[in-house]
């Protein structure tokens, strides 16, 4: 398929697997041990090999890298350290040229505060147009010397910054939800608005298929910004679980924090999806929401709104047939019920990587990360063999499924990073208590061999690489009977040739509790959770994440058969 083969008017999205790079970590093409756009544009045709529908990038725009890219800078322009606007131009057509659309990052909650447009709402002062697109407040307290709100930094800390006026003295405050450097938005500017339409039309006038939405439920605060405390269970991008809630709370009722999921958000997505509408092809909007529970969730994929979010209630589930079953009907219920399809993920840049979350036999909230000190830090090898299992089931459910760089490689969390080269912001502002995101970012081996294992032209990557990923590199798994990289490619090319992505869930019951099975047209699916064998059902085998002995599943592992009934 080449680029002017991509089909248009077919609503892709409902059914394709997207492909998540992290520029950062993904390849180096030019040796200075930070992942860039041609890099990216050299390793494409391995992810054509891989079987993958879609690429989403993370930020590559001007910024600071504060925040890994997430404090942007300049909306419109690629950050030297990835290239340039040609590199990204390069880039675009080689994946299109492979029959690989292309989704961008877009950051809306909150700029960097080296953007013009802070600067300028520094420079003005308190009243002016140019801070009213942004979030300043007066302090509380005699003089202003309290924080407007008790609000928390998702980051760790206070949620506010006081400003210095021009004459030297303590001035008004700002929001960041995140990192100080992250100042928020005030959408209820009509200018902020239009500069967002602009930035749309930017990338898509260059040929983008869509936009991944950071922090997609954020940018409208509650009137009055009024102090709140979230549970102590709660996530830190808001979606508690009921559980976590008062007494009384039930499942259907959400927490709603003030600065999460407020109702107007979804006045900005219907006034994007007209954007989108207006030019040609399907072009996506992806939701990262963090809400729960999922009937919420599904508001932001109604169909005048945007076109995927993604599950992170399922991401969340452990490794538990009932739990799995429950999470399953759910999703494709609330989503069904607005005529959108279940978004399917396991692992992302920020969260722990599901080869060894799904191990962890303590707590761990996403974003909080795991490092040497965590209490029950996860088996390798029972991690990678539930990540097998669990991917070969996500991958046979109807939807579309989102994939992380590196996890088709079965790559665990790298625990052992020394705190020197830590650089995520949670790691500073909770004095390390937290150990935040570096552990899933770090940069991927291609070939065993090589220095940095092929990530770069150079010997070093921005993050230290862990010595036994030698033996997880692509060209050690490449062509390679019972590797994590040649199951995610069978069971890729087994999803559409037996039209999984558009088929249904159909339970089968029989195998005990803690086995999930079901059929999805021609194909039987069985996942045994549990650490007992199995029996499988009449039906060639198609695929198993681990090694059959005869027809007995063994623990830990998913298989998917030919339907006798079929």
């Amino acid at each position: 398929m080449t680029g002017t083969e991509l089909t248009h008017g077919t609503e892709w999205w409902r059914t394709a697997v997207i492909y998540q790079i992290y520029p950062r970590s993904f390849a180096d093409a030019n040796g200075d041990g930070m992942g860039d756009l041609a890099g990216i544009s050299a390793r494409l045709p391995q992810l054509k090999d891989l079987g993958i529908d879609a690429i989403w990038l993370s930020p590559f725009y001007t910024s600071p890298q504060r925040d890994a890219g997430y404090d942007v800078s300049d909306y419109c322009d690629v950050d030297p350290l990835f290239g340039t606007l040609d590199d990204f131009e390069v880039l675009q057509r080689t994946a299109h040229d492979l029959g690989i659309r292309v989704i961008v990052d877009i950051v809306p909650n909150h700029s960097s505060s080296a953007h013009g447009w802070f600067q300028a709402a520094l420079a003005a002062g308190p009243g002016s147009d140019e801070r009213a697109r942004y979030t300043f407040r007066d302090g509380k307290g005699q003089n202003g010397e309290l924080p407007p709100n008790n609000w928390e930094s998702v980051f760790g800390g206070l949620a506010w910054t006081r400003t210095t006026d021009s004459d030297g003295t303590p001035g008004q405050w700002y929001l960041h939800l995140f990192d100080s450097s992250q100042p928020d938005f005030d959408w209820d500017s009509e200018w902020v608005r239009e500069q967002f339409r602009a930035v749309l039309r930017f990338w898509l006038d260059r040929g983008v298929d869509g936009f991944r939405v950071d922090v997609a439920h954020g940018m409208i605060k509650a009137p009055g910004l009024p102090d709140y405390t979230p549970p102590a269970e709660g996530g830190s991008m808001g979606g508690a679980p009921a559980s976590a809630l008062e007494p009384g709370i039930t499942a259907e009722t959400p927490l709603t924090a003030p600065y999460w999921a407020q109702d107007g958000v979804h006045e900005i997505y219907r006034d994007w999806h007209k954007v989108l509408a207006a030019y040609p092809g399907d072009r996506v909007l992806a939701a990262e929401a963090w809400v729960d529970p999922l009937s919420q969730m599904a508001k932001w994929v109604r169909p005048d709104e945007m076109h995927q979010a993604f599950n992170f209630a399922y991401l969340e589930t452990p490794w538990n047939a009932a739990r799995l079953k429950a999470v399953i009907d759910e999703s494709l219920e609330a989503f069904g019920n607005v005529g959108a399809p279940s978004t399917w993920v396991l692992s992302n840049h920020d969260v722990v990587r599901h080869a060894s979350r799904l191990a962890l036999t303590g707590e761990n909230l996403q974003g909080h990360g795991i490092g040497p000190k965590t209490v029950g830090l996860p088996d390798t090898a029972l991690g990678l063999r539930r990540a097998k299992a669990a991917s070969a089931l996500m991958l046979s459910l109807p939807g579309s499924s989102y994939l992380y760089q590196g996890e088709e490689l079965g790559l665990p969390e790298a625990v052992d990073l020394p705190d020197h080269a830590r650089e995520d912001p949670t790691w500073f502002r909770t004095n390390g208590e937290r150990y935040g995101r570096d552990g899933c970012r770090v940069p991927i081996p291609w070939e065993a061999a090589s220095e940095s294992f092929g990530f770069s032209t150079g010997a070093k990557s921005w993050l230290p690489q862990p010595a036994e990923w030698a033996g997880l590199a692509r060209d050690q798994q490449d062509g390679v009977a019972g590797s994590t990289l040649e199951l995610y490619k069978h069971a890729l090319t087994l999803r559409r040739e037996h039209s999984l992505a558009s088929g249904t869930v159909e339970w089968i019951d029989g195998f005990g509790p803690e086995v999930a099975a079901y059929r999805n047209g021609d194909v039987t699916v069985v996942a045994n959770t549990g650490a007992a064998s199995v029996q499988l059902p009449a039906g060639d085998v198609l695929l198993s994440s681990e090694e059959l002995v005869g027809r007995t599943l063994p623990g830990d592992a998913t298989a998917w058969l030919r339907s006798v009934e079929a």
